[in-house]
């Protein structure tokens, strides 16, 4: 695990000098703190902040091949490149590292940007072939390492953090207004744009090739839900998805450091603590985190458990209110873009604690994408069922509920209440999207007149929107999981995951979300993944003799951060001073009034507060991002 960064000049007489490339290095070197390393070519630069897990004496980047030539960044790790390297030795490659980056060099050699359709694992690269003066951008095919581009005439900077293309003074910072309005809807930004004007995400399964001043962007993978399954009965299934399972976090165990498991208390990190168990000689370590307030569900008496039946040396920590606001300007810069992700800042902290024992942490993020872990997948699903046995009582079951919610203030009804009029399509556009107009709740409009005007909705749904089309004729349940994988997933669960435990230095992998076991999964029938009312119905049947009962059977709970309370409480007063600062007025968005009162509604009822969160993120990225205000790390 690393970050990489560089550019790529296109006018005749470019240059890019050590120095910029150094200066990118610095705001990234929490990434890769072990070694450094910068190539220069005419118009070209490329570094390399450098975080050793596998062949921890020859592994130095940039790597190139025997004559020097092909040059590469990289981050992530390659689970089949063992695999990959023995297929390159028989084609006559030599290699001078153990590393799974030199395989791709060679990789390339062969097959081209099509390489990256061998490669099983997590990545981000960029590779330099000097013959054909071409550059390759590429990430993996989830979107588990991040990978950023400003691309312009001129040049193309890029980096796995915004922060470093911010470094190059030829990059503005510019905001795109239109970007506000997507992260207000769906509490993230999904898709390929940011909210700084030309700075754009590389998208997962896609890559990027430069040649010539031209950029092409192609997609390599796609997730396929039409391709019929394979297996007979759930019985075989179940043992298929047992195999890869197993596959899986063996392959993601490969490492010359020690190992360690990230636990939540739920059955997908239980899951692969099981198999990590099975697979090695060596003491196994283990880390949660709990909470100093009695409002949430504690996670650390199931963790425990895991750790004792798999006899794993757990370690735990709490989290306090003061943690947390002490932590919050450091989560929005670590972060780079507003995100509604709280328990963000209980990953930062456990991995904190986590890098005193490991390097590298394995966790159970993406089963619940995979398998229909979501109570929204069952909610909706059943809504859907009945709107198609009853399409007549759609409008007056609306009216209903929504005079229903008028008395009763409840968040659940408020969220389904507007559904049932509508088409599935139209309001599937994220599985955290909220109304940001209120008018339905007595607190008129949030936005300004200005900038209400400003707002192309059709724009700011786009993203998501353009996904359906690729999956209109899939079952509901399975149009659902694709557009979370798809969006939710990359662009805001892994974005956490990746940005909080780097900020330590640590390394997190993710085996459930190998391509193989994701294939497996969308390939299954609906039922398979949920059957009646039950979610996730062939993972935890088949890991019944595996996880423990109480594990298994416990209500989601889903890593609880008890950010309501605190904000309502403890952060009260920052709250009121951040929204209703004559700065944060004066930028034109909102009008101070509707804050006033969303504000006064969340400290009476406690329903707004992920609104409140993401309008003190949004502020907070202003302010260090626009403004240039400072955030001291440590």
């Amino acid at each position: 695990m690393c970050g990489i960064c560089g550019k790529l000049g296109f006018e005749q007489n470019a240059s890019v000098s050590r120095s910029l490339i150094g200066a990118m290095l610095d705001t990234i070197r929490h990434r890769g703190p072990d070694d450094e390393g910068i190539y220069l070519s005419p118009g070209l630069g490329l570094g390399h902040a450098r975080l050793s897990i596998i062949d921890l004496n020859t592994g130095h980047q940039p790597l190139s091949n025997e004559d020097g030539t092909v040059w590469i960044v990289f981050n992530g790790e390659i689970y089949n490149y063992q695999e990959l390297r023995r297929f390159l030795l028989d084609k006559g490659h030599v290699f001078k590292t153990q590393t799974d980056t030199e395989v791709i060099v060679h990789l390339y050699e062969e097959l081209g940007p099509q390489c990256v359709e061998k490669l099983r694992g997590m990545f981000a690269f960029a590779l330099w072939d000097q013959n054909t003066k071409t550059l390759v951008l590429a990430r993996d095919r989830v979107g588990i390492k991040p990978l950023y581009y400003s691309l312009t005439d001129k040049a193309i900077v890029f980096a796995s953090e915004i922060k470093a293309i911010l470094a190059d003074p030829a990059i503005s910072r510019e905001l795109a207004p239109e970007i506000v309005d997507r992260f207000l809807t769906f509490l993230y930004v999904p898709g390929e744009e940011t909210l700084l004007q030309g700075i754009r995400k590389l998208a997962p399964g896609h890559y990027l090739v430069v040649k010539d001043g031209k950029a092409e962007v192609r997609q390599y993978w796609d997730l396929q839900f039409s391709k019929p399954s394979q297996f007979p009965s759930i019985q075989d299934a179940e043992q298929e998805l047992l195999r890869l399972l197993a596959e899986s976090v063996e392959l993601h165990m490969i490492a010359d450091v020690p190992v360690g498991v990230l636990l939540s208390g739920g059955v997908d990190s239980t899951a692969v603590l099981s198999y990590v168990a099975e697979r090695t000689d060596k003491e196994i370590s283990s880390y949660t985190v709990g909470f100093a307030d009695p409002s949430v569900a504690d996670e650390r008496p199931y963790a425990k458990l895991a750790a004792e039946t798999f006899n794993s040396s757990h370690h735990d920590m709490t989290i306090t209110a003061g943690d947390f606001a002490e932590f919050l300007p450091r989560y929005v810069w670590h972060m780079e873009e507003p995100v509604c992700e709280p328990p963000a800042i209980a990953m930062y902290y456990v991995s904190k604690l986590a890098r005193n024992y490991v390097k590298v942490l394995l966790s159970g993020e993406g089963g619940d994408e995979a398998f229909a872990g979501y109570n929204n997948y069952r909610s909706i699903l059943w809504l859907e069922r009945l709107k198609q046995i009853w399409p007549a009582m759609n409008s007056s079951a609306s009216w209903g509920v929504s005079r229903l919610n008028s008395w009763m203030h409840s968040t659940r009804v408020a969220k389904y209440a507007p559904l049932i009029d509508a088409t599935f399509p139209h309001y599937y556009y994220s599985r955290t999207s909220t109304p940001y107009r209120y008018s339905g709740n007595g607190l008129g409009e949030l936005y300004s007149t200005d900038f209400r005007n400003s707002i192309d909705r059709e724009y700011t749904v786009e993203p998501v929107r353009k996904l359906f089309s690729a999956v209109k004729d899939e079952s509901v349940l399975d149009q659902m999981l694709y557009i979370d994988t798809k969006t939710w997933l990359p662009d805001d669960l892994l974005v956490k995951a990746d940005k909080m435990t780097m900020a330590n230095s640590v390394e997190l992998r993710v085996p459930l979300l190998d391509h193989r076991l994701l294939e497996f999964a969308a390939a299954l029938p609906p039922q398979y993944k949920l059957n009646g009312f039950t979610l996730k119905y062939i993972w935890k049947k088949a890991l019944s003799k595996r996880v423990p009962n109480s594990i298994l059977k416990r209500r989601k709970a889903g890593f609880p951060v008890p950010y309501e309370s605190w904000l309502r409480h403890n952060l009260r007063d920052t709250v009121h001073d951040i929204l209703t600062d004559r700065k944060t007025i004066q930028r034109g968005y909102f009008q101070k009034a509707t804050v006033e009162k969303l504000i006064q509604a969340n400290q009476e009822r406690g329903a707004y507060s992920k609104e409140i969160f993401s309008l003190v993120t949004l502020e907070l990225w202003h302010r260090m991002f626009l403004d240039g205000a400072q955030v001291i790390l440590n």
